[in-house]
């Protein structure tokens, strides 16, 4: 069986490379001619842990290439899977102008029986749209064959998406087509002998339960957020909360790690397609919506927490602060929708001039961050940036973050803020005491500098 990826993102990259390494011969197609150069020479052009070598290993076996005609990779194919974008447009709705355009290039270059599974993150009922649009196209062309359409949604965490991908904890498969459902047994009899559990639905289920599932784990984290704030004006500690709450099974701890809000390339989209959705079908999904909100007012109450510390007018005016962590999450180079963008933004717009520093996101950062680049020094490591700055606030926690020489950092500092946005170091007295010392969720007295000196 061949297989075609149309979309070479963080989920079409990964999902071809770990299929080629189950030795099928996969095409991965994309518009971007330097990306598919790049790629065609066992590059990758996003970081992803395993990756590399995956691609590697894919190539040299033979079982991998890299094209950007969509002709060739759709017609060498027996199996397609749309992967590209769909970002969010101002009003909050999924962009689907890629999605229609893979579309359109199916309709026009299939030539025979074809699986078309949708990997992307789709609004409920996309599935269906684009099975009506490829059978108006194989009509108007007076095909002989038929296209059968699959969902197949992603559940892939950045930074772990090849483990996810070679050892997922479910696949969801929404088809009313038994070939392309046998078809996809095929693609997936690796999981199948492994006892992963397999859920076959509708379309609609499908492209359901991947909103369903993000939805679900943004409100939780805007839950915990918004107890973090209660938290730090009662007296309570967050993290000792988190970890009661989590005790109970059917809670559990997962996602309950308070911070500066989430991010990403999916949570934001995809809470904000599935509220436009619902207004769409007159269903209005007040959780949800009061998820986002809350996730933008975190971002803004950690801009407000740093600057109310370091300047009693709240202006940083000749403050120079540190910023640690440009992705937003560890292991990762995604830097979209990231907390430290608004974070950032924020202490700009109070005066401050801004050193950041993050072990992979900054190439992505000076690239698309043109609107604040002009006010961010970017630094070669956490103590180029920390040297004479008045704070540092950690925004993303990299795990090098926990080695790197904190009494020389604190030494250099011309202040002695340190804003752990993350609370890695909220049960870390040694560093703790070095700085004015704010973590998230607590009110509890920090260490100050004149405590230890």
């Amino acid at each position: 069986m061949k297989i075609g990826i149309i979309g070479t993102g963080y989920v079409g990259l990964v999902h071809g490379a770990v299929l080629s390494s189950y030795g099928f011969a996969v095409t991965c197609m994309d518009v971007d001619a330097e990306k598919i150069g790049r790629l065609s020479e066992g590059r990758s052009p996003l970081y992803e842990p395993g990756l590399d070598e995956l691609l590697t290993g894919g190539i040299d076996a033979g079982t991998l290439s890299f094209t950007t005609s969509a002709e060739e990779a759709i017609q060498s194919s027996d199996v397609i899977f749309i992967a590209v974008g769909t970002p969010s447009r101002e009003d909050g709705s999924a962009d689907l102008s890629y999605v229609r355009e893979a579309t359109r290039q199916i309709g026009l270059y299939a030539n025979g029986y074809k699986v078309v599974v949708c990997k992307s993150t789709m609004p409920v009922g996309t599935c269906r749209s684009i099975a009506g649009e490829l059978n108006r196209s194989l009509e108007a062309r007076h095909a002989s064959f038929r296209i059968d359409v699959a969902s197949n949604p992603e559940f892939l965490r950045q930074g772990k998406a090849v483990s996810d991908s070679l050892f997922p904890l479910r696949v969801v498969i929404g088809t009313e087509s038994d070939e392309a459902k046998r078809m996809l047994q095929t693609i997936y009899e690796g999981h199948i002998r492994r006892k992963v559990p397999f859920l076959y639905t509708n379309p609609e289920t499908a492209e359901m339960i991947k909103y369903a599932s993000n939805a679900f784990l943004a409100v939780k984290i805007s839950f915990v957020n918004e107890l973090a704030l209660l938290s730090e004006k009662v007296g309570a500690n967050i993290e000792d909360i988190a970890f009661g709450m989590g005790l109970d099974d059917r809670i559990s701890p997962h996602f309950l790690q308070a911070g500066p809000g989430y991010g990403g390339s999916c949570f934001p989209k995809d809470t904000q397609a599935l509220v436009d959705v619902s207004r769409k079908h007159g269903e209005e999904l007040y959780i949800v919506r009061a998820a986002i909100a809350a996730n933008e007012k975190q971002k803004a109450r950690m801009v407000a927490k740093i600057s109310g510390a370091l300047s009693p007018g709240g202006m940083l005016h000749g403050k120079t602060i540190a910023v640690w962590g440009l992705s937003f999450k560890p292991e990762t180079d995604d830097i979209r929708n990231a907390p430290s963008y608004d974070i950032i933004d924020g202490l700009l717009a109070k005066g401050a001039a801004v050193n950041a520093y993050c072990p992979q996101g900054m190439k992505q950062a000076k690239r698309l961050w043109t609107d604040i680049n002009g006010g961010i020094n970017y630094c070669e490591s956490e103590a180029d940036s920390a040297r004479n700055a008045d704070a540092i606030v950690i925004v993303t926690e990299w795990e090098q973050f926990r080695a790197c020489g904190w009494e020389r950092i604190a030494a250099s500092m011309r202040g002695g803020f340190l804003f752990d946005l993350r609370n890695m170091f909220a049960e870390q007295a040694g560093v703790r005491r070095l700085f004015d010392y704010y973590a998230v969720g607590s009110n509890e007295p920090a260490y100050t500098l004149e405590e230890t000196l």
